[in-house]
């Protein structure tokens, strides 16, 4: 097969997996070494969805000996497959990276033969790169699991960052949808690496110059949102655990796709994007704003509101907290306030250290007014301007319908701002020259 050839399959194939991200690693410039992963490299390109854009993202092989119902390269499925060899994806990434197409690499793989032979190539293939080419660049490597882990701590030692897809949110749903995949396989390897990863801060924190680094850039995960009736909760409950056992750096939620042909294990319809952008925001509350699992869902109400986000939701039911003195409440209660970041909260405990903010202070700050305006007072005068009960706030905030199919909509994942082919494309007019 051609090397052309090769590229569309697999990088249109990569295209699935949304934990690309690549933030956190400080890899420098080397006298002898080509490309960073510093502030000229690949850690602050991204799309406006927040996926990563400059990676060449592609897998080493579409071949598998799994049969999971959801994914495309289920090996009961009639489509292409191809493979490189360590030695012929290390030098395209050297050619895209030469060519300046991409700035470091994300590399995925299917399963052949077995997890340890695949996890054995992908490591050859990151050996190469780092010790032939001397590439300093980000990889984001995905670990096998079910490998030896003996490969994933040696490959953990020469990237950047590295993933585990847990995929389904439950056991149920692995065993429904992926039956020869199960939880400990999946779970084990993400332990290990968290182990690893801590040891290797501490020791760095004792001495910098000897401390050995391992996935510098953190660990992630991705799960498959609706392909499964797992709920929100169910989901959520299950990102904050990742957090707080395995010190994962992002949880990565993606929406169901259709794509393999239709099976009765599988929903007729994809879920909306809409959800998956929910379960952003409510990520986002447990990671920076200090919100837990049970205060954004609970038995009685098991999947977020789509009309409204997360914080809005949690506000409208808690009217009670509410209205803030924005010139007297600590950080946390700030927080919550719907309207107020992280960045809008911190500014404006500064700034009132200098003397009392008015309304108007608030909108040069950064504050959301047209939602926190129900929410806050301002040297004791309230702004919203309705009386704030629950019903009358929710007319006002609720977000229409359309906007799931307007504002809300997200970059296609087969869209060319999204995935390699661009870059493929251009390189076919040279392609003599890999």
């Amino acid at each position: 097969m051609e090397l052309l050839d090769k590229i569309r399959i697999l990088s249109t194939a990569a295209k699935y997996d949304a934990s690309c991200a690549s933030s956190g690693s400080t890899r420098g410039s080397a006298s002898q070494g080509m490309g960073s992963t510093l502030t000229s490299g690949i850690c602050h390109s991204w799309s406006d969805d927040g996926r990563c854009i400059s990676l060449l993202k592609i897998l080493f092989t579409n071949e598998c000996i799994y049969n999971c119902a959801y994914c495309v390269n289920r090996c009961s499925n009639d489509i292409p497959r191809a493979s490189f060899s360590p030695e012929e994806l290390a030098d395209l990434t050297i050619s895209f990276y030469k060519r300046n197409y991409i700035e470091g690499l994300f590399l995925s793989s299917s399963i052949l033969r077995n997890p340890s032979h695949t996890m054995e190539l992908l490591l050859r293939t990151v050996k190469l790169l780092r010790t032939q080419y001397h590439f300093n660049g980000y990889i984001h490597l995905k670990a096998i699991p079910g490998a030896d882990y003996s490969l994933i701590q040696e490959a953990g030692a020469l990237v950047d960052r590295m993933s585990v897809n847990i995929e389904l949110p439950s056991s149920r749903g692995l065993r429904l949808l992926a039956p020869q995949k199960n939880k400990q396989s999946i779970l084990e390897p993400m332990h290990r690496i968290g182990q690893g990863i801590a040891e290797s801060q501490a020791e760095g924190r004792h001495s910098k110059s000897k401390a050995p680094m391992f996935v510098p850039a953190g660990q992630s995960t991705q799960l498959i949102v609706g392909a499964t009736p797992d709920s929100d909760l169910t989901i959520m409950t299950l990102a904050s655990s990742l957090y707080r056992s395995f010190g994962l750096k992002r949880v990565y939620y993606s929406a169901y796709m259709p794509v393999t042909q239709h099976s009765a294990l599988l929903p007729v319809a994809k879920p909306p994007l809409l959800r998956e952008h929910r379960l952003y925001q409510a990520d986002w509350l447990l990671r920076f704003y200090g919100f837990g699992v049970n205060e954004l869902l609970d038995q009685g109400q098991r999947d977020l509101e789509l009309t409204v986000d997360p914080k809005v939701g949690w506000a409208l039911h808690h009217l009670d907290q509410f209205p803030v003195e924005i010139n007297k409440a600590d950080y946390w209660a700030l927080l919550r306030v719907p309207g107020l970041g992280v960045q809008s909260a911190k500014q404006i405990i500064a700034a009132r250290r200098m003397g009392s903010l008015s309304f108007a202070d608030l909108g040069k700050i950064g504050v959301v007014l047209k939602r926190a305006q129900y929410f806050i007072t301002c040297q004791g005068k309230y702004f919203g301007g309705i009386e704030p009960n629950e019903e009358r706030l929710r007319r006002r905030l609720e977000e229409k319908p359309d906007s799931a199919n307007g504002r809300w909509e997200q970059l296609s994942l087969f869209s060319q701002a999204a995935t390699v082919p661009t870059a493929v494309d251009r390189m076919s007019k040279i392609t003599g020259q890999l």
